[in-house]
């Protein structure tokens, strides 16, 4: 009898044990499901929760092995920002917290930035610093910020006043730049500054978009050459007018949302308003103009027969938002929604695909372009479509998530 007892209590031991190993297995499982993205919300989450799961180390963003202070973290976290306003997921605004809380420590300096080198692409993680500082007011963040316009006080110019897009670009403005800065240094200056120094900084903002216009823009097509060396000493540049030689997809498209930004911080009542509204009008009747039936556009704007081109990503979603936010905010005519709606539907039909949990891939992103440096970047057409192509580029996925959400998609 007492054997019969031990072994019905073996088991019902055996019994339970599998059971609670059962139950533990299931728990320990269950965060996998919830990795898994619904297709049921929207794009702009989607993406932003697929970023997560590619990058779970916010510091990491853009493929990088060790933690960077750069501008593709900045770009990311602020439209991850954007969707938490929306969405109070706070699992995206712990992700861009994290990234803040990492990279700038209890006094205020910045981990991996060097004020000293004068780059303006370190300037625009100070976006996401400054969403994370209007949340939790830690004045860590805040010195940090001070930081970054010390450093944009500072910058080299050309000689009308026009920032070098770095120390060593020494005469040089790029379209990229404009973004970098511009939109940080228009919130800062609404923030923080005070006094006489107010309308003086919102007249130098506003100067760096007056050059870009008087020296890069091609009055012929109303595109936007990449770069523009003042002194024409650059191999990449033309000997006569200092610029580059192509129009590249993205580089107007830092362009043209550094338009849309910069006026959500410039005074209704800056005379400089008015012409920057003039400017992204311009702007946007020029890149409809070679918008492609599939209403993507190409890597080079204006050479689509041009062997070995091709349909980019990172640029269309730029010009996507760029139509978007200046429509909803009535700086231009509706009839540019249109061309917005082709861009995100474009986008989806040509370069997203969605794997099975649901994450979502942005493909056909060009990896990197710039101008001169070591190797030396010519400019030339061969080297804008020679250069890597992949996916889920961060410079692609941040513009889309904003897009999306100027689409309410």
């Amino acid at each position: 009898m007492k054997n019969l007892t031990l072994i019905i209590l073996l088991a019902l031991s055996f019994f339970t044990s599998c059971k609670e190993e059962k139950k533990q297995t299931q728990t320990e499982e269950a965060p996998k499901a919830e990795m898994e993205i619904s297709d049921t919300i929207k794009w702009s989450e989607r993406m932003a929760l697929s970023e997560i799961k590619r990058f779970p180390d916010p510091t990491l963003l853009d493929f990088r092995k060790k933690p960077n202070w750069s501008y593709t973290n900045g770009l990311v976290l602020q439209a991850m920002s954007r969707v938490y306003d929306q969405t109070n997921n706070e699992k995206i605004y712990d992700y861009i917290y994290e990234y803040a809380d990492r990279m700038i420590n209890e006094d205020g300096s910045i981990n991996s930035y060097k004020l000293s080198n004068y780059n303006l692409d370190m300037i625009k993680s100070g976006d996401a610093i400054y969403y994370v500082y209007n949340q939790k007011q830690e004045p860590r963040f805040r010195k940090a910020m001070d930081t970054l316009h010390k450093q944009l006080e500072g910058m080299p110019t050309t000689s009308e006043g026009g920032y070098w897009h770095k120390k060593r670009y020494p005469n040089q403005m790029w379209l990229d730049g404009v973004y970098m800065a511009e939109p940080f240094h228009a919130k800062y200056t609404k923030a923080f500054m005070e006094g006489d120094e107010v309308q003086k900084m919102y007249d130098k903002i506003v100067l760096q978009f007056d050059l870009i216009e008087k020296h890069s823009r091609d009055p012929e097509t109303g595109l936007y050459y990449h770069g523009w060396d003042e002194s024409k000493e650059q191999k990449w540049a033309n000997k006569t007018t200092g610029l580059s030689q192509h129009f590249w997809s993205r580089g107007m498209g830092w362009y043209g949302m550094a338009l849309v930004d910069v006026l959500d911080y410039l005074p209704e009542n800056h005379e400089g308003r008015s012409r920057i509204i003039k400017y992204l009008n311009q702007y946007a009747e020029a890149i409809v103009n070679y918008q492609d039936e599939s209403g993507t556009w190409y890597q080079v704007l204006n050479l689509p027969e041009r062997e070995g081109n091709y349909l980019e990503a990172t640029g269309t979603s730029m010009f996507t938002y760029t139509l978007a936010k200046g429509v909803n905010k009535g700086y231009l005519p509706e009839v540019y929604m249109e061309n917005a709606k082709k861009g995100f539907q474009g986008i989806l039909d040509e370069f997203i695909s969605v794997e099975d949990n649901g994450v979502v891939n942005l493909n056909k992103c060009c990896g990197v372009a710039g101008l001169g440096g070591d190797p030396y970047r010519d400019g030339s057409f061969e080297y804008y479509i020679g250069e890597i192509i992949r996916s889920n580029d961060p410079k692609g996925t941040g513009p889309f998530i904003m897009a999306a959400l100027e689409l309410d998609k």
